[in-house]
């Protein structure tokens, strides 16, 4: 395969979080997703950069936001739609919703709708990475918002002294739910909080896929050779709302529109055919048969069978 050719691959992927989300959006629309949904709209160089970086039997963890994450590591929309959709055949059997994704076979070891909470299970499993003297890296996300959770530096502190093969990886969308990132961190580089601990740092453009993946790469490397844990600062935006049905009332739609125009799923695709691996028809197909996909694995997640009463009380800690 040819150096630039992944462009390509991660195009499609990012482009298969954009159309997934907004598939999900109409479903909560029309009623059939409980509970909040959390939209990553905006922000797919960062999964699909990051965990284009890891191999099959790495690990992650991540937000609530995470649905792009676990179809970024290999999991079916199919069973992503059917765990936002309650019924049986979903990734954990409809119990977990569109905020607690989950597969292990994948290596996706849990969204968590906890702030932060993802971090220190993250450490675990990197710890239990060296102890058994695997090769395997673990990599974390979470959003600026996290940065005022103890546990984070708790975190920090451990990896570092043990030199656990961990990456974090903070998307940093200038939000803290509806509050901007101004109005709720001291100081103007959040990297300097991992600093603290002698922990390297990146802040890399979020939106720019290659310069995600170029760094998560440099992480991971660092990881998997026992150099231990790496802290990336992705600089990025959501433009969708905190969840859906948010007033955005907290920013200015000229705000939403400067960003509007990065948009990594454009920015990437104009690159595509500016450098000629792609032409503007064929974007347009890439999208029309990613778009029957999604509606096909919705429609199909749609027919699938309910959970019984009695899976109720299973899988109960």
């Amino acid at each position: 395969m040819e150096p630039e050719d992944w462009r390509v691959a991660a195009w499609r992927q990012m482009l298969r979080v954009r159309r997934f989300e907004e598939k999900s959006a109409e479903l909560y629309m029309r009623g059939l997703i409980g509970g909040s949904l959390h939209l990553y709209v905006g922000q797919e160089a960062v999964a699909v950069g990051a965990i284009g970086a890891l191999d099959p039997q790495d690990q992650i963890t991540m937000t609530y936001r995470g649905r792009a994450h676990a179809l970024a590591k290999g999991i079916a929309p199919r069973r992503l739609f059917a765990e936002l959709l309650g019924h049986l055949d979903g990734t954990n059997k409809g119990k977990g919703g569109p905020m607690h994704i989950a597969d292990p076979q994948h290596g996706v070891m849990g969204a968590n709708a906890i702030v932060a909470a993802g971090i220190p299970i993250a450490a675990g499993l990197a710890l239990a990475a060296r102890k058994t003297g695997s090769r395997r890296v673990v990599m974390t996300f979470f959003g600026d918002g996290a940065l005022h959770q103890g546990v984070v530096y708790e975190t920090l502190n451990l990896a570092a002294l043990w030199s656990l093969p961990l990456v974090l990886v903070c998307e940093n969308n200038l939000y803290a739910e509806m509050t901007p990132i101004h109005e709720n961190v001291a100081g103007d580089d959040v990297a300097d909080r991992a600093r603290a601990y002698r922990v390297p740092c990146a802040t890399v453009d979020g939106n720019d896929v290659a310069a995600v993946r170029e760094a998560a790469q440099a992480a991971v490397e660092r990881a998997r050779t026992g150099a231990g844990p790496t802290f990336l600062e992705a600089r990025t935006y959501r433009l969708a709302g905190h969840m859906v049905g948010d007033p955005e009332t907290y920013r200015s739609r000229e705000e939403v529109a400067q960003w509007r125009e990065r948009d990594p799923v454009t920015r990437l695709g104009a690159a595509l055919v500016a450098s000629q691996l792609l032409t503007a028809d064929r974007l347009d197909g890439i999208d029309a048969e990613v778009r029957a996909e999604m509606d096909h694995a919705a429609q199909e997640a749609e027919s699938g069978p309910m959970p019984p009463l009695a899976e109720a009380t299973t899988d109960l800690y």
